[in-house]
């Protein structure tokens, strides 16, 4: 693609990453916080079940009239006759040292219990040591003791309750919950990133067919863009083929404008050597010739230097430009006196180049200043329906002729007599620009000359 800019990667495949990377994150962010969130749930349903066990092992404590603890012999929660099972229990009078433990606690030995006030709870993990484990594979325990005050007649004895649940069952559960999680999260980004993708590619077909079209004009095989695009790359589009017919104009132009300066100066050349033969005619003919092909250079670099209707030309205040050629003019033609009107609002603008503009009016107002009597007038002005509207008066002789002007690819020699090269340069920068340039006689008795610009004025 040759538009002078580097290629610097994929937008599709900065897209992809971006897009991806945001996915992930977010996704193991969500998989971390619901992560917590249910182990949070398991534990606190774990320690739950722990208070309740205990409220159940103290509707059957029973303190004897000499304040020992009595237990039944089968328990609310079987598990808790069950060595080993995984649940575990501990009663415990702040003034004794020993206490009750529940069968399931046979080879373990549990860690000694803190004095609790009356009435609260210890919500904890600890660690429990085994008679058969060694000192690094102590298992975990979650345990849940309550403090009390057991009334015997007349005395409180103080009392804590505690049961203890293996962590390895939270655990498991938890793992299973996991790795259950990051499975379907792992699932739903590997779909999610291949949705994306596919999504991408569809976004990014009218953008890969725009640049293909642009490769095809680049190589000559179609003329412009011709698909279909979507609303976001219209615009693109349409001011694509203006750019490419603008510059497949200026070409034709050049084109143009080297086979008529090569056609029009045959007839000079021709007449030079014609000349040859008359030694007495040569000095004068050759003086005529040379300034003939002059007028003829100047006119064909003229079209060629031609800007044409410019796409993204900043709008051009036309006020200032008619002053300047204005003044100019009044210099230059400062012994005929002539009086001027100008008829042009401060603030009209139109997108033209700035080199158009002065060779477009200073040629119809040179054109106007050589034949004028006495007087000439400019008016410029915009038409909603038509465009910039440029007109041009004198009270000279007129044309002779109004209909040869207007024709299309007028030769510099078959121009109309007495007007020179200025209107020919007129009209092809009228038609470089798609408008239309009239002659008339105008209300002062002399020439009018009506140039229309098509297009919309400047901001």
């Amino acid at each position: 693609m040759g538009f002078g800019m580097s290629a610097s990667g994929s937008i599709r495949a900065r897209l992809v990453w971006a897009a991806a990377s945001v996915l992930l994150a977010f996704l193991a962010s969500a998989g971390w916080v619901v992560q917590k969130a249910h182990a949070d749930s398991v534990l606190a349903q774990h320690y739950a079940r722990l208070q309740t066990t205990v409220y159940l092992l103290m509707a059957q404590a029973e303190l004897d009239s000499d304040g020992t603890l009595v237990m039944p012999a089968t328990l609310a929660d079987p598990r808790l006759s069950v060595p080993g099972s995984g649940l575990y229990a501990r009663i415990e009078r702040n003034d004794q040292p020993e206490g009750w433990h529940s069968g399931s606690a046979m080879g373990q030995q549990l860690p000694v219990i803190n004095a609790l006030a009356a009435g609260q709870w210890q919500l904890e993990t600890r660690s429990v040591a085994t008679a058969d484990a060694a000192p690094d594979t102590t298992p975990t325990m979650l345990s849940a003791s309550l403090g009390v005050r057991w009334s015997v007649g007349a005395r409180a004895v103080p009392l804590v309750f505690a049961v203890y649940e293996d962590k390895a069952t939270f655990d498991q559960e938890l793992g299973a919950f996991q790795r259950t999680l990051w499975s379907w999260l792992t699932a739903t980004a590997v779909v999610l990133l291949a949705t994306q993708t596919l999504l991408l590619r569809w976004a990014f077909r009218p953008l890969q067919h725009m640049a293909q079209e642009v490769e095809r004009v680049e190589h000559g095989q179609q003329p412009q863009l011709l698909g279909r695009y979507p609303r976001e790359l219209a615009g693109l589009a349409r001011n694509l083929n203006l750019l490419i017919d603008q510059e497949r104009n200026r070409q034709t132009r050049y084109r143009q404008a080297l086979d008529d300066l090569a056609h029009s100066l045959k007839t000079p050349l021709a007449a030079l050597r014609a000349t040859l033969g008359d030694p007495a005619e040569l000095t004068h003919r050759v003086a005529e010739q040379v300034r003939r092909m002059d007028d003829i250079v100047v006119h064909q670099l003229g079209r060629a230097r031609a800007d044409g209707k410019l796409i993204f030309a900043p709008a051009l205040a036309l006020a200032p430009v008619l002053q300047r050629i204005h003044g100019t003019l009044i210099k230059v033609y400062a012994e005929r006196g002539l009086q001027w009107i100008l008829d042009c609002a401060p603030d009209l603008s139109w997108r033209i180049g700035e080199g158009d503009a002065f060779e477009l009016l200073g040629n119809l107002l040179d054109n106007a200043a050589k034949w004028a009597k006495q007087q000439a007038a400019v008016h410029i002005w915009v038409d909603p329906a038509q465009g910039l509207c440029i007109r041009v008066q004198d009270d000279g002789t007129g044309f002779a002729d109004t209909h040869i002007v207007g024709q299309r690819r007028l030769r510099l020699d078959e121009q109309t007599p007495g007007h020179g090269i200025g209107l020919a340069v007129v009209k092809d920068l009228v038609d470089s620009q798609g408008g239309t340039l009239t002659v008339s006689k105008s209300a002062l008795g002399g020439a009018q000359v009506d140039v229309v610009l098509p297009g919309t004025p400047g901001k």
